[in-house]
């Protein structure tokens, strides 16, 4: 498929996980990508991974939750491959599994930096762009864990619930302008972020059960993400905004039973 043919498109959190899958798939479908990440040599490899392939990239390395840093990657997009329509805000960070009695404030905030202000950041630079030119589509990476607890750490959790929120009225501020706002809720998936959970049950030999809660009965892949992300990013979801979309095997729709310690 070229459904991206002609985009221009900027991925956070792209020098691995579903960062890379997004840039890899978005790039077989015809856009232009910038791959931005905080490793030189993650995101130098994911753009040797789309040349490979084909596909348009260049990388660039920043810092998502830095205001200047995100107005670059929006200028460098523009001057890079001439112009900006589709911002993938995927940088993320799981929180600690601190008992919540015992979370410090800056705990906190760190989790709602690179979780919550990085989304924000796009919104905001990304938006500006793109009501200029009256279209674009701004993606960002929640989590089905801010859908229910028991998902995630208490602050990932919350800082997830901010983004679900931030995707609604984003979309309403920017009523008429041509600019759509969504979201991706994935579940449990093996990235860099989650690879402990997974080298653990191998370890413990029960690697079976994870994602045994789910009705498909297993985790993710983070190509399965990026399906969706191109689908958001294309104009086949032209009539979508405001809205977000778990990718989770189906565990959101329903209750799996779990416990946070206090």
């Amino acid at each position: 498929m070229n459904r991206l043919e002609g985009k221009r498109v900027v991925i956070t959190g792209a020098g691995s996980g579903i960062g890379r899958a997004s840039a890899q798939r978005m790039a077989r479908e015809g856009a232009a990508v910038l791959v931005v990440g905080r490793s030189a040599g993650n995101t130098e490899e994911t753009v040797a991974l789309v040349r490979a392939e084909g596909g348009r990239a260049a990388a660039m390395v920043a810092d998502a939750t830095a205001e200047a840093s995100v107005e670059a990657m929006v200028a460098r997009c523009v001057k890079e491959f001439g112009g900006l329509d589709v911002f993938f805000a995927n940088a993320a960070t799981p929180g600690t599994n601190t008992p919540l009695l015992e979370q410090s404030v800056d705990e906190w905030n760190d989790v709602w930096r690179v979780n919550t202000i990085s989304c924000f950041l796009a919104v905001k630079h990304a938006g500006r762009h793109m009501t200029q030119q009256g279209s674009g589509s701004i993606i960002l990476t929640s989590s089905a864990a801010s859908l229910r607890a028991n998902a995630g750490a208490v602050s990932y959790s919350a800082s997830k619930a901010a983004v679900n929120s931030l995707v609604q009225t984003a979309a309403n501020a920017f009523t008429g302008t041509g600019v759509r706002v969504n979201a991706i809720l994935p579940g449990l998936v093996e990235t860099q972020m989650t690879r402990k959970v997974f080298e653990q049950a191998r370890e413990r030999g029960v690697e079976a059960r994870i994602g045994h809660m789910t009705p498909m009965k297993r985790a993710g892949r983070p190509e399965e993400i990026a399906a969706m992300a191109a689908l958001l990013a294309s104009d086949d979801s032209s009539f979508v905004t405001g809205q977000w979309y778990a990718v989770d095997g189906g565990v959101s729709s329903t209750h799996p039973h779990g416990r946070i310690a206090l």
